[in-house]
């Protein structure tokens, strides 16, 4: 039976100046994520107002599975866990979330 969606959210923290890389590299992450693998149903990038070296991507995933199984595995995410450290201070924080109730204005 499958399992519910899940929302992941990751929190990067850009090394001092590097912020704009980070960018550029997330983006670039993110578009082959969302064209090659089908159990992403889509990632918006956040930058922090007040500090713009934090960095926020919310994933959606048709489940928790196939983001830490399948997805973790791919060419693409272990090649950007290689370089990541150039432009990170450290790994990412992730958490993931249920969705629980929505509302849009009318």
């Amino acid at each position: 039976m499958p399992q519910d969606p899940v929302t992941v959210l990751i929190v990067y923290q850009a090394q001092p100046g590097k912020a704009d890389a980070g960018l550029d590299a997330l983006a670039s992450l993110v578009a082959t994520v969302v064209a090659r693998e089908p159990a992403c149903l889509g990632i918006t990038i956040h930058q922090d107002v007040s500090d713009p070296t934090r960095i926020l991507l919310n994933e959606d995933w048709i489940d928790k599975a196939s983001y830490v199984g399948p997805h973790m595995q791919t060419p693409h995410i272990r090649a950007f866990i290689q370089m990541a450290p150039e432009l990170f201070a450290g790994p990412p924080d992730i958490s993931f979330w249920e969705r629980r109730g929505d509302a849009r204005p009318v």
